[in-house]
């Protein structure tokens, strides 16, 4: 049976926070794309810690990706495993070529919660540099190139299916927060009951 560890708000806001000076000092983020469910709450809280005194928020944009499907009984025992093939349930309207020009020549930070297989993140890339890429052609070609970054809050130290840039890796504009083993994640935005699921967090004392 896959063991469960329970992460908090607490816990996700204080990874976030942790995260940010390093994430502003490699990847000097403009813009971040949050890759749904998982990827809003992270993305708002990494925010605030991302904002510096007398600048603008930092715009959020979202994609929505499924790579999961559930199988077993319902409830709480419900296990979800990695499916096969990427759903893109929502993306950027490509139709219009204003709010596509407002991602070149821009750093973009693309926020999940966890990079399991890493499946879902090679797609998002692939199809954002694709997306942006046939956009700044549109206009002429001369504009700069866009620059993604990547955040998660959690990295599974297992084989990938998924492969991302090498010049992403070198660079260091991949992050996570915390890289950890093989377990089943519970994010508390996934539970139904969150006192419930905080006391499973508490009774765990797992690192996260």
């Amino acid at each position: 049976m896959v063991q469960k560890v329970y992460v908090t708000y607490n816990d996700v806001h204080k990874l976030c926070q942790q995260s940010a000076d390093k994430l502003l000092a490699d990847c000097k983020p403009q813009l971040m794309i949050a890759i749904g469910g998982g990827g809003y709450v992270p993305a708002r809280i990494l925010r605030s810690f991302l904002k510096k005194p007398g600048s603008p928020n930092i715009p959020i944009q979202a994609i929505g990706l499924s790579l999961y499907e559930t199988l077993g009984a319902e409830g709480d025992d419900q296990v979800e495993a990695p499916g096969t093939k990427v759903t893109r349930t929502q993306w950027l309207d490509l139709s219009s070529l204003g709010e596509m020009a407002n991602l070149i020549g821009k750093r973009i930070l693309i926020v999940d919660e966890v990079d399991d297989t890493r499946t879902t993140l090679e797609y998002a890339v692939k199809e954002l540099e694709k997306d942006v890429e046939a956009a700044r052609q549109r206009l002429g070609g001369n504009q700069p190139k866009t620059e993604f970054s990547i955040f998660v809050l959690h990295n599974k130290d297992k084989q990938k299916k998924g492969v991302l840039p090498n010049d992403m890796m070198a660079e260091g504009r991949y992050h996570a927060a915390r890289t950890v083993g093989d377990e089943w994640i519970c994010y508390p935005w996934e539970a139904g009951d969150i006192e419930e699921h905080d006391r499973l967090a508490k009774e765990s004392g797992l690192p996260v």
